[in-house]
């Protein structure tokens, strides 16, 4: 697969993803743990079928130090018992958040009180910050069939 672009040789494209990857970064450990973001940066992804995100963000899980197995059960958490139920609600609120145009109302109520149990105000923020970031990231990558396999870790870190 060849990309139809290269999101980073032209001005347009290349600035609007730097400064998405620079609104990313605002998103610290301190604010919400690494963990999570990657968990929900990875099944926004798969949902929307960006290879060059799966890539990208299962590699930086692994390199910081969470294990594969876990990140190979994202697409079936649900199934799993290897997710932390804070966890859980972070993945419901990411699954719901990438899929608003297939539920009526959005996000439930239900999705994000159970979240809320788990992150305070500014986390919960935080994670509607990664979910929206992350789906924007996925639009355009597959807009220019970016192919998901040549990620190396550290090169466009999130």
């Amino acid at each position: 697969m060849e990309p139809r672009l290269n999101p980073f040789a032209g001005p347009v494209l290349g600035k609007a993803f730097k400064h998405l990857i620079a609104a990313s970064n605002l998103i610290t450990e301190e604010v919400l743990p690494y963990t999570t973001q990657e968990l929900v940066r990875l099944r926004a992804s798969q949902i929307n079928g960006c290879g060059a995100c799966v890539d990208m963000h299962v590699k930086e899980a692994v390199h910081a130090g969470e294990d594969p197995v876990r990140l190979g059960l994202v697409a079936v958490w649900r199934e799993t018992t290897v997710f932390t139920d804070a966890e859980r609600a972070a993945l419901e609120l990411a699954e719901q958040g990438t899929r608003i145009a297939d539920a009526a109302g959005g996000v439930s109520d239900e999705a994000w009180e159970n979240a809320a149990k788990y992150y305070d105000e500014n986390q919960l923020a935080a994670l509607v910050c990664v979910i929206a970031i992350i789906n924007a990231f996925n639009r355009g990558n597959v807009m220019i069939r970016q192919p998901g396999g040549g990620y190396e870790v550290g090169k466009h870190h999130l």
